[in-house]
């Protein structure tokens, strides 16, 4: 059986990993970073760039990670269905895997919190604002 600890180890591992994976979409479309292009329109994928960077950065470091992972959580869906799914359903007939998986990775941490690690857990608690979850 896992520790305490090294449970709270791998869901940091996790949430880092999969913040910078999406900051690295958000600043390939928003910077041009990476090799890809910069994107200038259509509007909803510029929006989509900024949501990548942003929610991608602020899971990673944990800060107000409950509302940047369900955002992330969002776009991801959003992602799959206006990009992937009109070529097919199935995610492994349309390339779609890493943004169901994201999907459903920031949907985990957004219902979880952030964590023991992290900046959100740094924070003062402020009034009706509950603590992220610590185990």
């Amino acid at each position: 059986m896992m520790s305490v600890r090294a449970s709270q180890i791998a869901f940091v591992l996790l949430r880092v990993a999969a913040g910078l994976l999406l900051s690295c979409h958000g600043a390939q479309k928003i910077l041009g970073s990476f090799g890809g292009p910069k994107v200038t329109s259509p509007p909803l994928m510029v929006a989509a760039g900024w949501i990548e960077l942003v929610a991608g950065a602020c899971v990673a470091v944990g800060l107000f990670t409950t509302p940047m992972a369900l955002l992330a959580s969002g776009e991801m869906a959003v992602a799959y269905f206006k990009v992937h799914a009109p070529q097919s359903f199935w995610p492994i007939a349309n390339k779609g895997e890493l943004a169901v998986l994201l999907c459903f990775v920031f949907l985990f941490v957004g219902a979880f919190g952030a964590g023991r690690y992290s900046l959100d857990g740094l924070l003062p608690a402020r009034a009706g604002v509950t603590r992220p979850v610590t185990y």
